[in-house]
């Protein structure tokens, strides 16, 4: 959850000067990063939510949490080298008052150094045999490791996980082996023409075969590790002393930011292709229909990318070897500028393609819809809202209140009898979003109350007193529903407008952030990128705070995060729960909740595939927690074969069918026949659709519920 904040007035009420540390352009990067972590100390002191004394307590949590960001694995880093650490660890909050990089710098140009050393050994490592008869163990769980004795241990510890991906690796090719076999067989047994390849390889090809694959993979991580910058390694140290305040409190470097505002908005300027990387080599992945990629026609998706012309004066760069994140960035630009493509074609030609940039929408952050036949014979609508987006910037910009306004019209002209929306999945996103869409479903009243660092509480309200859907309506959640999901699915319930259901609880992130851009407080024209920032707390209108707790569902429906530590109870620096007097609200009682709850509980008792599923969870979880594994190939492919046995067990679910009939829109229908790419991701969706189990309760629950006049 975020907010269009802002601070003009509030910073009023602080001398700007205590803010300031730099009055001149930095003269190189450490400068620059001095700059940023003063200013850092300063925002989070003067305009976080709760800000916390920045003593050596703190000192001992950023400490803790770097070394969780930089090596959790305990794998770079030797015992030495976290005793040389450790006589640091009470120091760090006066490096962030003073700026100095002293333990930055240490750490990184070690973990520089270990990362060639260790290069090195992977290297050596895998030009020799691998012996997969040695009875040998990796621990999993990093809370049982230690940092390598010595060179000799850690050179051990990473043979002990090369041996684990090539394991993992043949069992790969097991397991595709298998399942064009049975395909083999399926089609002789009934006699079809028989054009399925099967040709096993003997254990030696795969070990071989396998073992290429891991040494290429290894390879790309440290190609990949060595070109990024000692300054984004920064932005990880950074984020150990935010987080240390919350965990949605993160510095942004100012390609970061970049990223997120594209998330955020759902749109790029661009050419409207995915950049992919492939063993050092750039390559033009799925073009979207179009966008200047694809009107070019001379563009397709497996063109190698050699060089990026980014504006007509300049040079074109070579970005061969190049990060993908980087060629993205010459690529993207201003709307309605030239950008120019050097590619290969897979014949082996050169072309050189010269495109003008547009804005491009990315369709997966907005909400889609589509007409559900049930059983009982009814139509109803299925939204789903991927997440709560906003263009703060563009008055004509896409908003997700405006795309569920939309997609309810259209459901509505189908004639549909109920709408279930789906949270499922989505982050948040803005906070005014979510009064906007409550009053698409009901008239006005109070949806949200927020309270700042000074205890000051605002009531936010919904003023549509026209709403254009007053039928049935369910919501779905699950761990993963977050922030303004969770208000709307809270608010929602609070008056009794909606049933919610799913999981057992949603995600729990009752907080409130917006950005602060850091150039704000210093007389610079450079980017010192922007901190995201929590400011405020928000409760429900019952007075209660969804922060840790969440959103109960009226009906529980587990899934297979239910039994894995999603949520922001489990985080160690989240901020803590409380509760506010309720603001004043009246009840609209849609429905019988008890009647709803009692039958459907009823339902998944008897729902065979329900209790499958959960077991089929816990069975999950239970792996996900085991802290060791076997890297003896005859003990491993024993315990894969009792795995497998139990996933057989459980195969049923993947052939699951919920019996729903789903009815795309007659433009959408035509779209297809043009656009190959929006064809596919229909199919999928649908595809998913029709297996979801939690779906399919949905509807039964939407088909018993009796609006009241």
């Amino acid at each position: 959850m975020w907010k269009n904040f802002k601070l003009n007035k509030f910073l009023l009420l602080i001398p700007l000067t205590s803010l300031m540390f730099c009055f001149n352009s930095p003269k190189n990067e450490d400068e620059k990063m001095q700059t940023i972590m003063v200013s850092v100390k300063n925002t989070l002191s003067y305009l976080h939510y709760s800000p916390k004394p920045i003593n050596d307590a703190y000192s001992k949590d950023v400490y803790k949490l770097y070394f969780d960001l930089v090596d959790s694995g305990k794998r770079y880093f030797l015992q030495s080298d976290m005793d040389e650490f450790a006589k640091h660890e009470t120091k760090l909050d006066d490096y962030l008052n003073q700026g100095d990089l002293t333990f930055y710098k240490l750490t990184v140009d070690r973990l520089y150094q270990r990362t060639d050393e260790i290069d090195k050994m992977i290297q050596d490592i895998l030009s020799k045999p691998i012996n997969l008869e040695e009875d040998e163990t990796l621990t999993l769980e990093p809370k049982l490791k230690k940092a390598p004795a010595n060179k000799q241990e850690q050179y051990n510890e990473w043979k002990k996980f090369i041996k684990y991906n090539i394991l993992q690796e043949i069992e790969s090719m097991n397991s595709k082996e298998e399942t064009q076999k049975e395909k083999k067989d399926s089609v002789q047994r009934y006699k079809l023409k028989d054009t399925i390849k099967y040709q096993p390889l003997a254990p030696e090809q795969k070990l071989q075969k396998a073992t290429g694959e891991v040494k290429d993979l290894v390879q790309d991580m440290f190609r990949r590790f060595k070109k990024r910058k000692k300054i984004d390694l920064f932005t990880v140290y950074m984020n150990a002393y935010t987080e240390v305040f919350d965990p949605h409190t993160n510095y942004y470097s100012p390609k970061d930011k970049e990223d997120f505002d594209t998330n955020f908005t759902g749109k790029v300027i661009g050419i409207g292709a995915i950049i992919q990387e492939k063993k050092g080599n750039l390559y033009l992945g799925a073009l979207t229909i179009g966008a200047p990629a694809w009107k070019s026609k001379q563009l397709s998706d497996g063109d190698k990318i050699l060089k990026v012309k980014s504006k007509p004066n300049e040079d074109a760069v070579n970005v061969v070897g190049m990060l993908s994140d980087e060629a993205v960035r010459l690529i993207r630009g201003e709307k309605g500028t030239p950008v120019t493509l050097t590619v290969q074609k897979k014949d082996g030609t050169i072309k050189e393609v010269t495109m003008i940039r547009e804005e491009v929408a990315i369709e997966d952050t907005f909400a889609r819809s589509i007409v559900v036949g049930s059983p009982n014979g009814k139509k109803y609508g299925f939204i789903n809202l991927p997440s709560f987006n906003a263009d703060f910037e563009n008055p004509n910009g896409r908003n997700a209140s405006d795309d569920i306004k939309n997609e309810i019209v259209k459901l509505k002209k189908q004639n549909i009898e109920g709408i279930v929306l789906d949270l499922r999945n989505n982050g948040g996103g803005s906070l005014t979003e979510v009064g906007d869409i409550m009053g698409l479903f009901m008239e006005a009243g109070p949806y949200v109350q927020v309270k700042d660092g000074n205890g000051k509480i605002q009531t936010l309200k919904n003023k549509n007193e026209t709403p254009i859907w007053t039928g049935p309506l369910v919501i779905m959640q699950n761990e993963a529903s977050a922030s303004a999901s969770e208000i709307l699915a809270g608010v929602m319930q609070d008056y009794g407008r909606a049933m919610i259901i799913g999981s057992p609880q949603s995600f729990g992130k009752g907080t409130v952030q917006t950005f602060v851009e850091l150039n704000r407080f210093l007389n610079t024209e450079d980017d010192f990128g922007a901190l995201k920032l929590t400011i405020q707390k928000f409760y429900r209108i019952t007075g209660e705070s969804t922060q840790r707790k969440g959103i109960v569902s009226d009906i529980q429906m587990k899934d297979l995060l239910t039994y894995a530590e999603v949520g922001e109870r489990y985080d160690d620096y989240a901020l803590a729960w409380d509760k506010i007097p309720a603001t004043n609200f009246q009840k609209v009682n849609y429905f019988n909740i008890q009647a709803l709850e009692k039958a459907s509980a009823d339902r998944l008792a008897k729902n065979t595939k329900y209790q499958l599923m959960l077991e089929a969870a816990q069975w999950r979880e239970k792996l996900d927690k085991e802290e060791t594994i076997t890297l003896n190939i005859n003990k491993f492919n024993e315990l894969t074969k009792q795995r497998k046995a139990q996933i057989e067990k459980f195969k049923s679910l993947t052939k699951f069918d919920n019996g729903l009939q789903f009815t795309m829109y007659p433009n959408e229908v035509e779209r297809e026949k043009k656009d190959e790419a929006f064809k596919k991701k229909s199919e999928i969706w649908v595809k998913n659709l029709k297996k979801d189990l939690y779906l399919q309760e949905a509807m039964n629950v939407i088909a018993e519920m009796g609006v009241k006049s």
